[in-house]
């Protein structure tokens, strides 16, 4: 965990997954921008065992102990290496971590959207209070912006699996890529452009929201958007 690399390990996982990062960041300010990256992976991580693999128990481990970390970092310990970063800053990692359950719950397929929302709201409004802590803007972003923004990246990671069954009922002959382009679509109406909470949150949801209707067009889920579109939708979130 002394391995001063270790820290960059998680945040290049995280950056390739979203490699308009590289394009994107030019708008957030220079001092931001490494605080920006580790907080991010944190939320990869974070996600990434609630929603991940086949089988719930590992990632159920893995948040067990990020609860144990993050409890950690309120009192200046840390073990994990994105801790060399953010563990310094004085927001509220304890709420946050009082929140993973919320997302570990959120792995089970939920009713409808309004049970998705109500499940991950939660866990929502602390990445929304913590992100505002970080970059130190005037109110956290809109927390049903925050959730409908983490139904999007599962949506984008996870693919069917983040279907609630109300959907996947009323289109039961639907092939299962048609039935999540439609959960995706469903998402989009409910979620406006990012125009609240801190910088890096605006742009990095606005690169979210861009993939999330590039996919519910045919486009693959995992495909990075083009650099124009990086540009003029980092652009367009910086300055709202």
């Amino acid at each position: 965990m002394t391995d001063p690399q270790a820290p960059a390990s998680f945040v290049e996982k995280w950056r390739a997954r979203w490699p308009e990062w590289a394009i994107a960041e030019v708008f957030v300010p220079h001092a931001q921008r490494d605080t920006a990256v580790a907080w991010f992976a944190l939320r990869q991580e974070l996600t990434d065992a609630a929603w991940g693999g086949s089988d719930p128990r590992p990632g159920e481990a893995k948040l067990a102990w990020w609860a144990e970390e993050l409890h950690g970092w309120t009192q200046g310990r840390r073990r994990h290496p994105l801790g060399a970063v953010l563990q310094r800053q004085s927001a509220h990692w304890q709420l946050l971590a009082a929140c993973l359950p919320a997302l570990r719950a959120s792995r089970e397929r939920q009713t409808d959207a309004e049970q998705a929302i109500a499940e991950l709201e939660p866990f929502a409004e602390a990445v929304a209070g913590i992100a505002a802590t970080l970059f130190a803007s005037e109110a956290p972003a809109p927390y049903a912006s925050v959730v409908v923004g983490l139904l999007a990246e599962r949506v984008l990671q996870g693919g069917e699996a983040a279907v609630p069954l109300h959907l996947r009922a009323r289109l039961s002959e639907a092939a299962p890529d048609v039935v999540v382009r439609h959960w995706a679509n469903e998402l989009l109406q409910r979620w406006p452009p990012p125009q609240e909470g801190s910088r890096p949150g605006r742009i990095q949801a606005a690169l979210v929201r861009g993939r999330l209707q590039r996919f519910a067009s045919g486009s693959p889920a995992d495909v990075p958007l083009p650099r124009w579109n990086t540009l003029f939708a980092a652009w367009r979130a910086a300055r709202s």
